[in-house]
């Protein structure tokens, strides 16, 4: 009988420890008065499931008071540090007794940041200080109801976050009192992107608002720490899009950043701060970024290069690229890696863009004209350079040649515009530019050629009569002293 008792005895102890083991481990909460008399109210009842009540800290560490007093007139006396209910002006800096610089056991533990600092430093904390309305720590995180941003039911969860931002961005009302000229329209832009459709479908990967504008430490689009200032652009884009392993389930390239830097754009704007040169989003967009069809890309490349979209669109390639499904300037230039275009573009060189569609081949009618064009290109460029060659030399040998070489520069403005004027593929038009500027490069090389042979002209001249002048010279000393002897 007393094994039985001590089997069950022992069967009950097992039991029980199992449950103590199986129990979430959380530290006892400390006593908290406040909530035991607002339990049952909508406050108490979302304070019980946020993370501070969670990780024990009591409603006196915002409110201020005595927790642990059962009185109230002890409980919520100014002696004990009571304040109420927070004024707005002042939430970032009740925050920032755990969130901000402070020494606190709290941020050692949970490895808190300078997140109230970064945030009153930023231009949320700028609207703040101009205007109590203005946004702080619960406009996005919550009052009572604060839980983890990994947690899918915070505000700032990345599949809620852009709804969160909206509810100011996109109010004009409200923006008005603070940027008037801010546009009101992101989110409805942001929803049509490829981030926001991915978004939309509870991917919280794709990037949000503070995947480029940062969370607490926001400044202005213009101000150069920013992550979307226009040199940071390609960097901010590329923290995801050259990630191969964080972007392995969308099957799309990671090597967009390393062509765009070695990129003429990325070269003028990464490596001389050229702020006119295009960056990630002046052809995918920004808020409602998607990646240009090819019915678009003239367009979007007409944004900067209008002559040369227009000479396109009324030439006979748009509708031969169009047929093919060729993306209408990539298709001969490229996409993020674009290198300085150049003549060798025109013609049948191997890699050249012509022999994806043409043949240098009699049988294709083509042929002389592509051959044409390419000549008219070099007239202007290697007779330009030997025109060049010829003043310099000239120059060089101390022969007046400015007027030439001044009007030398017409024939630069005249390949510029030839190279423009390639775009629309016809033979007659681009001679209509050249012309004039093959006609500067003829006489410029003829006033250069004339002025160095005019050189040696007259050095020989000069060695002639040099010649003469000695052979005088030496019949004169012989006749004196033929006179001296006599």
């Amino acid at each position: 009988m007393n094994a039985t008792r001590n089997l069950i005895a022992a069967a009950v102890l097992f039991t029980a420890f199992q449950a103590c083991a199986a129990a979430p481990s959380r530290a006892a909460a400390p006593q908290d008065q406040c909530l035991s008399c607002h339990e049952d109210e909508p406050q108490g009842v979302a304070f019980k499931k946020d993370i501070h009540h969670l990780r024990g800290v009591t409603c006196a560490g915002c409110h201020g008071g005595d927790p642990t007093s059962d009185d109230m007139d002890k409980a919520m006396s100014k002696a004990a540090g009571f304040r109420g209910k927070i004024a707005k002006s002042d939430i970032i800096a009740v925050c920032g007794q755990c969130h901000g610089k402070a020494d606190t056991p709290w941020r050692h533990r949970y490895q808190l940041t300078d997140v109230a600092d970064s945030l009153e430093a930023s231009v949320h904390g700028e609207a703040l200080a101009s205007n109590p309305n203005g946004p702080q720590c619960v406009s996005c995180h919550g009052v009572h109801n604060i839980v983890p941003v990994d947690d899918p039911a915070s505000p700032v969860h990345p599949t809620h976050v852009v709804k969160t931002c909206a509810s100011c961005h996109s109010n004009a009302r409200y923006m008005r009192d603070f940027n008037p000229s801010l546009p009101v329209d992101q989110y409805e832009k942001y929803v049509t992107s490829v981030h926001g459709q991915l978004n939309a479908k509870g991917d919280p990967k794709p990037a949000t608002c503070v995947s480029c504008h940062s969370n607490h430490m926001i400044v202005r689009v213009k101000d150069p720490r920013s992550p979307v200032y226009a040199t940071q652009i390609p960097i901010t884009c590329a923290h995801c899009h050259s990630n191969a392993k964080y972007m392995a389930q969308y099957h799309i390239p990671t090597d967009q950043f390393e062509n765009y830097r070695q990129s003429v754009h990325g070269k003028a704007l990464m490596e001389r701060s050229d702020l006119n040169a295009p960056a990630c989003n002046s052809c995918h967009g920004n808020h409602g970024a998607i990646p240009p069809g090819a019915a678009s890309m003239v367009a979007v490349c007409g944004n900067c290069h209008g002559a040369n979209a227009d000479l396109f669109q009324k030439s006979e390639h748009r509708a031969a690229f169009e047929k093919k499904g060729i993306a209408g300037c990539v298709g001969c230039h490229g996409n993020h890696r674009i290198l300085p275009p150049s003549d060798s573009l025109v013609g049948f060189s191997p890699n050249g863009p012509c022999v994806k569609c043409h043949q240098d081949n009699p049988a294709d009618s083509t042929t002389a004209q592509i051959v044409h064009l390419r000549a008219l290109l070099d007239s202007l460029s290697v007779g330009k350079a030997e025109a060049d060659s010829a003043l310099d030399r000239a120059s060089r040998l101390g022969m007046d040649v400015s007027d030439a070489q001044y009007a030398l520069k017409g024939a630069h403005q005249a390949l510029v515009q030839s190279r423009v004027a390639i775009h629309s593929f016809r033979v007659a038009a681009l001679a209509a530019v050249a012309r004039p500027g093959i006609k500067i490069i003829e006489e410029a090389r003829a006033a250069g050629n004339s002025a160095i042979h005019e050189y040696h002209f007259r050095r020989q001249g000069l060695a002639v009569s040099t010649l003469i002048v000695t052979v005088l010279a030496i019949l004169l000393w012989l006749k004196l002293r033929q006179i001296e002897r006599r």
